[in-house]
């Protein structure tokens, strides 16, 4: 059971990693139409879209919302599964008993969590940064 927590955990850290790794090409894609039969068509679409009650706005804004989105979902999960691993290690280093091998166990898991809760906040940190620099 403890490898497959430490698993899971692990595997949800490097998820929230390459999202974050992620968002660097895809914020740095050009929305930009290619070429005037692009543009007309996208105007097209818009006024087709606009008939419907929607609205055609910018693209580029919409992007960077859905990765703030997507990331701040993905941090809050795994930030809550670091929590509860920080308080199932310490449960695991009370209820040890003065066995070395549990011990180490439970440090471990209490490290392995600090990390990720490190990780994510990082995480945070560079897609923030790279999101306030797009235009």
């Amino acid at each position: 059971m403890n490898r497959f927590v430490r698993a899971l955990f692990i595997s949800l850290t490097a998820v929230a990693g390459a999202v974050s790794l992620a968002v660097v090409p895809a914020t740095a894609l050009s929305l930009q139409p290619a070429s005037p039969v692009v543009a007309t068509a996208k105007s097209d679409v818009c006024a087709g879209v606009g008939l419907t009650g929607g609205s055609c706005g910018d693209n580029g804004t919409s992007v960077n919302n859905v990765i703030k989105t997507v990331v701040i979902v993905l941090s809050s999960i795994v930030g809550v599964v670091a929590v509860i691993m920080i308080i199932i290690g310490g449960f695991k280093y009370i209820t040890s008993g003065g066995d070395s091998n549990n011990i180490a166990s439970a440090k471990h898991t209490i490290m392995y969590a600090i990390v990720g809760l490190v990780v994510v906040a990082l995480a945070q940190v560079i897609v923030r940064f790279v999101l306030s620099k797009t235009p």
